[in-house]
């Protein structure tokens, strides 16, 4: 077995990382070192062999960057053409007078086939070749390439803002928004690149042109004046051999620009160049019907080539009656005839007649039901699945189970989301369109209908699947029609935490962490406070907004204080402080510098005031002065949004219960914080004050 190993030299010779430096040495070398004639056969023929392999490759991609590296390729097959042009000219003018085989068989035989015993002819032709693949091919695959780098380039802000929204709804994860923001920049620089590559493309069948005349007249100069032939015979045999070396370099070059053609100007799906073309040049029948009466027609009229007209109608008639008759297969289902039972009597009712409430509902028209059919490619159940995982990893807790189900009293394109069987929102998707959401950035406004975007209310546009990136471009986030029902999914199950923590998902999360700490959980519950009052501290920190995953932390402070506190609404103060790291963080994911907002020093002492003299929540504030601090908290608020901050209003501990529940509902977005709360790492900034 020794035998068949490969010496040192070889194997550093297969190695990858070597073989583009000793392909880029073999090319220049080929260049200066004269190479025998058989060799240029082979090299030839390797050639013509490449290209052929490059146009099928280009024709089985899905999309372009299937084949990433054909830029790449693009300047490499030019290079070899170039460098063997070099080496068939040295040889030409060289051993040229010895005959047409003095280049190799192959640059013989293809200017054999090309001039046919006609030298005008084959010049013509040959010049034929060269400006269809200079002026039409390359010239357009150029274009397009330009073309479609510069949308790509403009496209990418909205690409990204698109991932970004998918990650937060939860409907992708890290490392799926990492491949596609790899793919987003990998698609920008292979148009780059083809736009660049396209240019060797274009020389290439320019110096092809040059080099072919230059061998024709330096032939007959060497020919004539060293070799002494005659002017007859030096045509004959420097023509021959120029116009078959022109001919074996520009048929590879036309088909390699013939696949850069067809890479870039393919619009992404999930078929290849084939599937694409049978599907949507012959799948409607009637077409194919009235394009056969059309050159049936045209083959009736006198003059005409009856048979080849007539014949073509017939096999296009025929491949139209096939399609429609396939079509009539694939339509056609098995009908199952059921018999209709007829019961004398009615059942007597039953509990299973009494159904439970789902928790979470979504409700759908019949317009949406190829969302969440798979078997009609839809994904919205998978994004469902990874929405609520999403919210578990985040929250704290596994959110119930979202029944679907379909709805015909609904709109076809509407959709309902109930809790507990109520409807708490509605919207709208158009199935098969795109939303094109305005963030507040964009360039130009898009055709399509306007609406808003469901979850956020900010202004958006359904627009068709082909003004996608145009929208993208200008920087619209683009989302398909799962995604915005996934997305306003995902921010009502955040909005309604606290609703959806019940008592069995208290016990599930608690024997989820009494499987680290058993102890713990064993010393808390139920010995020093019961499950129901668990629940409403979690429910109380859920309803701020405030994340449960530190369940250790939240366990730990309830058993510190429990033997001498049962109110729920200081346990829950307790811990918030004991939180309040975590709180901020989550507030202020970055810096060490907190922007908020504060009460005035006289509106401060005369709600302490007010409040200890009533021993109250909310209802003991003055109507005028809950009036002013509502107003000017939303307006506050919104300034703070503005800036790119969260809108956080900072109170004494004796107020923050109290203009928490105030506030909720007057400034939903508003986070009222205690001074306790903030950790000592922290720099306040007083953006603004409230009754100032």
């Amino acid at each position: 077995m020794n035998a068949f190993n490969l010496p040192a030299w070889m194997k550093h010779l297969t190695n990858r990382s070597v073989a583009a430096p000793v392909i880029i040495i073999l090319l220049l070398a080929m260049m200066i070192l004269p190479l025998p004639a058989i060799i240029l056969d082979m090299l030839f023929s390797f050639n013509i062999a490449l290209s052929i392999l490059v146009l099928l490759i280009g024709l089985q991609t899905k999309k372009a960057l299937d084949f990433i590296a054909f830029p790449t390729v693009l300047l490499v097959t030019t290079m070899l053409r170039l460098s063997l042009n070099v080496a068939s000219t040295r040889v030409v003018l060289t051993e040229g007078h010895a005959g047409p085989d003095a280049a190799g068989k192959v640059i013989e035989a293809f200017g054999h086939f090309l001039i046919g015993g006609n030298y005008t002819v084959g010049i013509v032709v040959f010049v034929i070749l060269t400006i269809i693949n200079f002026t039409v091919v390359t010239k357009g695959a150029g274009r397009i390439a330009e073309v479609g780098a510069r949308f790509t380039l403009d496209a990418m802000p909205g690409k990204q803002m698109a991932i970004d929204a998918d990650l937060n709804a939860g409907l992708i994860g890290e490392d799926e928004a990492r491949r596609r923001r790899s793919e987003v920049g990998q698609e920008s620089e292979f148009y780059g690149a083809m736009d660049g590559a396209s240019k060797y493309v274009r020389g290439d069948a320019v110096a092809g042109i040059m080099i072919t005349i230059i061998n024709i007249v330096g032939g007959l100069i060497v020919g004539m004046l060293q070799h002494d032939m005659a002017f007859a015979d030096a045509v004959k045999n420097y023509t021959l051999l120029a116009i078959g070396d022109g001919l074996v370099a520009q048929i590879p070059s036309l088909i390699i620009s013939i696949a850069a053609g067809v890479v870039v100007s393919r619009v992404a799906n999930n078929e290849d160049i084939g599937g694409q073309l049978t599907n949507q040049l012959f799948s409607n029948a009637r077409v194919v019907y009235i394009t056969a009466g059309i050159i049936g027609g045209m083959g009736a009229i006198p003059g005409m080539p009856h048979l080849a007209f007539l014949i073509l109608a017939g096999v296009l008639a025929g491949m139209a009656y096939f399609i429609t008759e396939q079509k009539k297969i694939a339509e056609a289902e098995p009908v199952v005839e059921k018999e209709v039972e007829n019961p004398t009597e009615t059942e007597e009712a039953s509990w299973d007649d009494v159904t439970p409430v789902d928790i979470v509902g979504l409700e759908v028209g019949y317009r949406l039901i190829p969302l969440v059919d798979k078997a009609q490619g839809g994904d919205l159940l998978k994004r469902i699945k990874g929405l609520r995982k999403k919210f578990a990893q985040e929250v704290g807790f596994l959110a119930p189970t979202v029944h679907i189900r379909d709805n015909l009293e609904l709109k076809p394109s509407s959709y309902r989301i109930t809790l507990k069987g109520v409807e708490i929102a509605t919207g709208e998707s158009q199935y098969g369109q795109f939303l094109a959401i305005n963030p507040g950035m964009v360039t130009g406004s898009l055709p399509g209908t306007i609406t808003s975007d469901p979850a956020f209310g900010l202004p958006a546009v359904w627009v068709d699947a082909t003004k996608r990136d145009e929208a993208q471009s200008m920087g619209y986030t683009v989302v398909d029609a799962g995604t915005v029902i996934a997305t306003h999914l995902n921010h009502i199950i955040s909005m309604h935490a606290a609703e959806l923590l019940g008592r069995q998902e208290v016990q599930q999360l608690l024997d989820h962490v009494g499987k680290e700490s058993p102890k713990l959980i064993e010393d808390l519950v139920p010995k020093l406070l019961s499950l129901s009052v668990i629940q409403k501290v979690l429910q109380n920190l859920l309803s701020e907004g405030v994340h449960i995953r530190d369940m250790r932390s939240i366990i730990e402070t309830l058993a510190e204080h429990a033997p001498h506190i049962q109110d729920n609404n200081e346990l829950t103060a307790l811990v918030r402080v004991q939180l309040g790291r975590a709180i901020v963080q989550q507030l202020f994911p970055a810096g060490n510098e907190i922007s908020v907002i504060s009460l005035d020093n006289e509106l401060e002492r005369l709600l302490v005031q007010a409040l200890h003299n009533n021993n109250a929540t909310g209802a003991a504030i003055e109507p005028g002065i809950a009036e002013a601090l509502s107003r000017q908290a939303e307006t506050l608020s919104k300034q703070q949004e503005q800036m790119g901050m969260t809108p956080v209003l900072l109170v004494p501990s004796a107020l923050r219960i109290t203009l928490s529940k105030f506030l909720r509902r007057a400034v939903p977005h508003l986070r009222v914080l205690s001074h306790d709360e903030l950790p000592d790492s922290k720099t306040i900034r007083v953006a603004s004050f409230i009754g100032g």
